[in-house]
C-alpha cells in the first residue's frame, strides 16, 4: 500500500454541547403589609399584706423596785410606763402598761392592665388578605421578608 490519496482523508468535525444554568429575578406579585395595634384589658390579681396594731392601755398602779423592761407575751408587746411619786422616800409606781397586739391582714387586689398586641395584614395582588399576629414581647426581632 502506498501513499494515501488525499480523497481518502476524511475530516470529521467534533461537536460538544455545554449547559449553562442561571437564575434571574422576576416580579410575580406584590405584597402589602399593614400593622394594627389592639389594646386588651388583662386582669391582674395580687395579695397585699398589711399589719395593724391595736393599742390598749391597762392601768396597774402598783409600786415597783426597779424600772420594768419591755416584754413580749405571746403576740402582745408590753411597754411599761412609770411615774416617780414623791413620798417620804422615792418609789417607782407602775401606773399603766401599754399592750400592743399585732394583727396580720391579707387583702386580694384585682385590676385590669392594658396590654398591646400588634397584628399584620398581608395582602397580595389578586389574593385575599390574611392576618398574621405579632408577639411584641418576643426577644427575637428578626427582619424576615416574605
Amino acid at each position: 500500500m502506498g501513499e494515501r490519496d488525499k480523497d481518502d482523508d476524511a475530516v470529521l468535525p467534533l461537536a460538544e454541547e455545554r449547559l449553562v444554568v442561571g437564575t434571574r429575578r422576576v416580579v410575580s406579585g406584590r405584597v402589602r403589609l399593614r400593622v394594627t395595634t389592639e389594646t386588651l384589658d388583662e386582669p391582674v390579681t395580687a395579695d397585699l399584706r398589711g399589719e395593724t396594731v391595736e393599742v390598749t392601755r391597762v392601768p396597774v398602779d402598783r409600786e415597783v423596785d426597779a424600772m420594768p423592761v419591755t416584754r413580749v407575751e405571746g403576740d402582745v408587746t408590753i411597754v411599761p410606763v412609770v411615774e416617780e411619786v414623791l413620798v417620804v422616800e422615792r418609789r417607782l409606781v407602775l401606773r399603766e402598761e401599754i399592750h400592743l397586739r399585732r394583727t396580720a391582714t391579707v387583702e386580694t387586689f384585682a385590676t385590669s392592665v392594658p396590654l398591646r398586641q400588634q397584628r399584620v395584614v398581608i395582602e397580595r395582588d389578586g389574593e385575599e388578605p390574611f392576618l398574621l399576629p405579632i408577639n411584641i414581647n418576643q426577644e427575637d426581632e428578626s427582619d424576615e421578608r416574605l
